[in-house]
């Protein structure tokens, strides 16, 4: 069986062979769903679906939920279990059994694999991510493929290797979009007699289901968003009809809300961000390019950030200059200083950055331009780089819902001075780029923010 043979919506560039061999006479072709947690425009189950008509097998999707997830918390996990829930019903409509465990997905994915024919999974970009698919192929004694399907342009194919800044990575990406910007199809399964013999991770339940879960329970799930395919779709459609025509003017303003809300999706995997590309083009009109830009050129910068530097929760991932000039102004005395459970609670001198934090902590998600703000002020409040770099990861990946993302990695990184250029110097920063409050004040309505977060 040709496991690498691409066609026109699943381009050969998309899939990997991680272990190579013959597919087996087994009772099924087992698609091991991490990233992409949903039942359409994701390459990786389609892949599958064909496979599996290939062999004359079942298909079995199956998904791994472990307690120890890098950093999760409730807040994560309800958002999850709610697109998974309605994965789950979607699948079903077309036929396709999903089993649910309660355990290790590396684990998990290598048991199931003893009675499949061949093993798919989506691509994976995070270190902690890549190995637990690098121990599953060495464990397993059947072919095993991975499909990329959460990035329009393949991240290998934009680059080959760790690129400094936008510009860099623009011209590369462009180069390949014709080629990438296709539909995906949706095949039928052709054998749907598979008998499940596992026991499947009951989730119908909600709060059963997360009380079964030995997580981080003291940061409370939102209201703000509701996972599943179905919700993202429903705020992209009202993003087009209302939003996307002003986005270029006034996507940067946080006092207004002119933002597609798609982040939270796009980590979970609950939408394809193929299908946003395609749907934004096919709207057309103002706002598409500055949209496009972000989907794309920025959050593929982001993924090849991740993916070629493993060192990206650390000061070690900024350019040389970047941490050259954080040394030398380690010691510089800042006006203020504050604790990492201050920072938290919101409790500085700044109603600006004050609301920044608490938006994040009543909806899971801060506004782009704040959350830049956001970061420039640790740095500038912190004792020493290194602190400020943890506690602005620590307080984004413990609140946001789009947090432990390769957005929000580089989203701090960047804070620091990474994918950007050296700036007139000054006292803490060095030469990485500054930001104020009264600029903030200059280039918008400031105050209706923090009005906005109050009422919240």
């Amino acid at each position: 069986m040709e496991f690498t043979e691409g066609c026109d919506d699943i381009q050969e560039e998309r899939l990997d062979v991680l272990r190579d061999g013959e597919a087996r006479e087994g009772n099924f072709v087992l698609y091991w769903m991490q990233r992409a947690q949903r039942a359409e425009y994701n390459h990786a189950l389609e892949y599958a679906v064909e496979k599996a008509n290939e062999l004359d097998k079942p298909l079995l999707v199956y998904f791994g939920i472990t307690d120890e997830f890098e950093e999760g918390n409730l807040r994560h996990y309800r958002f999850m279990l709610e697109g998974l829930k309605k994965t789950k019903k979607e699948l079903e409509d077309r036929d396709l059994k999903l089993v649910i465990k309660h355990e290790h997905p590396r684990e998990g994915a290598v048991k199931i694999a003893k009675e499949a024919s061949l093993l798919v999974v989506d691509k994976a970009y995070m270190y902690f991510l890549r190995e637990w698919r690098g121990e599953a192929a060495e464990e397993t004694n059947i072919p095993m493929i991975e499909v990329e399907t959460d990035l329009v342009v393949p991240v290998e194919e934009a680059s080959s290797k760790e690129e400094y800044a936008a510009r860099t990575i623009r011209p590369k990406i462009e180069d390949e979009l014709d080629k990438y910007m296709k539909e995906v199809q949706e095949r039928e399964l052709t054998n749907s007699s598979l008998e499940l013999d596992f026991d499947s991770f009951d989730i119908d339940d909600m709060e059963s289901a997360l009380s079964a879960l030995d997580i981080d329970k003291n940061v409370n799930a939102v209201e703000s968003f509701e996972g599943g395919t179905s919700e993202a779709k429903k705020l992209l459609e009202e993003f087009l009809d209302h939003k996307l025509g002003g986005y270029g003017d006034h996507s940067n303003d946080p006092s207004k809300d002119y933002l597609s809300h798609m982040s939270p999706y796009l980590h979970f995997g609950q939408i394809s961000p193929l299908y946003v590309a395609l749907k934004v083009k096919e709207k057309g009109g103002p706002g598409v390019d500055e949209y496009l830009e972000q989907l794309i050129v920025r959050r593929e910068l982001a993924y090849n950030f991740v993916y070629y530097n493993d060192d990206y929760r650390s000061l070690a991932c900024l350019p040389d200059w970047a941490q050259e000039t954080l040394e030398r102004h380690e010691q510089d005395e800042r006006e203020y200083i504050y604790s990492r459970d201050e920072f938290k609670n919101a409790e500085t001198h700044d109603e600006y950055w004050n609301a920044a934090q608490e938006e994040m902590v009543k909806t899971g998600k801060m506004h782009g331009y704040m959350r830049m703000y956001w970061g420039k002020k640790i740095l500038e409040w912190s004792e020493t780089p290194e602190e400020a770099y943890e506690t602005a990861l620590y307080l984004n990946n413990k609140y946001e819902l789009d947090g432990r993302d390769p957005n929000g990695y580089t989203g701090v990184a960047w804070c620091f001075g990474k994918h950007d250029q050296g700036w007139k110097e000054r006292e803490v920063y060095g030469k990485v780029r500054y930001m104020s409050a009264s600029g903030l004040e200059r280039k918008f309505n400031i105050k209706r923010y923090v009005e906005k977060v109050k009422e919240l």
